[in-house]
Parts: structure tokens; C-alpha cells; sequence
């Protein structure tokens, strides 16, 4: 699932940018699981990718973290500020909408489709400052992996108006 059409204006993005970026392809993959046996090879932080809701406000968050992280929504809440037990998972319409991904295909390099920075971005702050050769998302698609220098990204996502909100997810 994904837009090779998505893609490409995503790697047109980051080239415009100047930001150098490798990609892996691999069959479609709709978990962590599934995907670790194409990209274990890869030297860098691999991410999961949550698109929520905050059922009050009904705002909208991307939390992206690493990938063998455990994220506790009602601690995420409240750190928020939204609320323990206010987070929820966003449907697939609201990701497709905003993001132009649907299920599976959530990542923060989606951000670039969010002209109007509706979607909060909550980033792992071991994905920024870990000490990383790069973090890798998917591109717009869940059939790669493209991975990008944690400086590049804190670039793209400035540049997409998405200053990320740093979590320790330890």
C-alpha cells in the first residue's frame, strides 16, 4: 500500500533539501515483525509509527519511536497534557486524509503532506539523539525503507513547519 507518485515528491523533497537518504525495498509489510527480516542488515534505529487521536479535542498526533520500544498510551497521555485514557488509535480515513498513507504506511516523512500542521509529531528522543547513522521510515510506502542522518530529519521535519515534541521512551 502507498503512491509511488507520494514517493517520488517525497524524495524530490529531500533532495530540494539536500538531504541524503538510502532506501531498501522489500514486500509489502504491515508490522514491525514482518519487516525486521528485510532491514536487521541495516546500521541505524528502525521506527515504529503510531497515528492518533485525542478523543476530547480530537487532535491529532504521529508518534514515531524505535522500534523495539513499548509505547503506554495513558503515560503518553498524560505527558501530553490530553489526559490519561485519551488517546486513541486514528482511523485509517483521518491518516489518508492528512497524510495520504493509509494503514501500515504510517511515517513521519508523511509529514510533508500535512500542509496545514494539524498533526502533532511526537519523536523518540533516542531516534534525535542516540547517536544513530540514521533512522529509517517507511517512504511513503510500506513496500521500502528509506533511511535518512538523524540531523537530516530534524531538518525535514522543520522544514515541513512539524518541530517535533522529544519523549524518552525508556
Amino acid at each position: 500500500m502507498g503512491s509511488a507518485e507520494l514517493r517520488t515528491e517525497l524524495e524530490h523533497f529531500l533532495k530540494n533539501l539536500d538531504i541524503e537518504f538510502v532506501s531498501v525495498q522489500h514486500p509489502e509489510v504491515f508490522t514491525v515483525e514482518e519487516m525486521m527480516p528485510h532491514v536487521e542488515h541495516l546500521s541505524g534505529a528502525i521506527t515504529k509509527n503510531l497515528f492518533l487521536k485525542d478523543k476530547k479535542k480530537k487532535g491529532l498526533w504521529l508518534v514515531s519511536v524505535r522500534h523495539d520500544r513499548q509505547v503506554n498510551l495513558n503515560d503518553l497521555a498524560k505527558k501530553l497534557g490530553v489526559g490519561s485514557g485519551n488517546l486513541r488509535f486514528a482511523d485509517e480515513a483521518a491518516m489518508l486524509e492528512k497524510l495520504k498513507v493509509g494503514q501500515g504506511c504510517a511515517t513521519a516523512l508523511a509529514l510533508f503532506c500535512d500542509k496545514d500542521k494539524s498533526v502533532k509529531f511526537i519523536l523518540d528522543s533516542d531516534l534525535a539523539n542516540g547517536g544513530h547513522e540514521r533512522v529509517y521510515f517507511h517512504p511513503m510506502t510500506n513496500a521500502a525503507t528509506m533511511g535518512l542522518k538523524p540531523d537530516d530529519l530534524m531538518k525535514f521535519l522543520r522544514e515541513t513547519g512539524h518541530e517535533p515534541v522529544l519523549h524518552n521512551f525508556d
